[in-house]
């Protein structure tokens, strides 16, 4: 398996090199506090001035995402999910102190990521503070057999040079299941019985509202598709991903 390298000039469409590696390190340690509104509650977090991997705001496909759950939380309740590009923390902060889920934050294999999440969730009345799983699109996972039930993200489309180590990512997370895994029986039988829409098997549920071109668009889509997964527009630009029934028990 390809390694993900991430760089700046590695996640986008448009390379950027205006900035000195000197300059990135020391706009790194700044940070600003910020009072956002989610749907009924408000949250104080803190965010990079600069972060050279993106992970410096809540952007505005956070929100978006955060106003749709709330409108179909079946999605969630019951659920144990995991984020990808979880950034400040902030809308799985939210959807803990909202539907008290059981969510683990991702992203980037870097500390000062993990520890701003970890920040967010102490202010924020979230203690314990949220598992983090520090993790690159495409490197192996460290956990061997993935157990959650919906991996969500909102506008990492941005991305689009980490496509393929994305849908890697992706492909291990909602096929790699542990036969007869240790889940509680009340809420696989829920699953069984329907209860929580599309839970009988791992899905991926992404909303974007980033601008991309829609040959990019395209390509991500496609690239899913050949790697044995289904898209379907939920509308609201949403879109739940999962694995087909024949390649459900493949990976790359």
């Amino acid at each position: 398996m390809d390694i993900a390298l991430f760089s700046p000039s590695s996640l986008f469409a448009q390379d950027d090199d205006s900035s000195t590696d000197e300059e990135n390190a020391e706009a790194q340690q700044k940070f600003v506090e910020r009072n956002h509104q989610f749907p009924g509650m408000e949250l104080l977090i803190r965010e990079f001035t600069f972060h050279q991997l993106n992970a410096n705001l809540l952007w505005p496909g956070s929100f978006a995402f955060a106003e749709w759950l709330v409108q179909h939380k079946s999605w969630i309740e019951g659920k144990r999910i995991i984020e990808l590009g979880s950034g400040t923390g902030g809308l799985a902060i939210f959807l803990w102190k909202l539907f008290q889920i059981d969510i683990t934050t991702s992203d980037y294999d870097d500390s000062d990521i993990e520890e701003n999440i970890a920040h967010n969730c102490k202010v924020n009345g979230v203690i314990p503070v949220l598992p983090h799983i520090k993790h690159s699109w495409g490197d192996a996972f460290p956990t061997a057999y993935p157990d959650w039930d919906l991996v969500i993200a909102s506008d990492i489309l941005l991305y689009v040079k980490q496509y393929n180590n994305l849908i890697r990512t992706l492909s291990f997370l909602l096929k790699m299941r542990m036969p007869n895994s240790d889940e509680p029986i009340q809420r696989r039988n829920a699953k069984e019985n329907g209860k929580y829409p599309g839970a009988s098997r791992p899905s991926f549920l992404m909303s974007w509202r980033r601008r991309i071109g829609k040959e990019e668009e395209s390509n991500f889509f496609n690239g899913c598709e050949n790697a044995g997964l289904e898209v379907q527009h939920l509308g609201s630009r949403v879109y739940c991903i999962k694995p087909r029934e024949t390649d459900a028990n493949k990976t790359d």
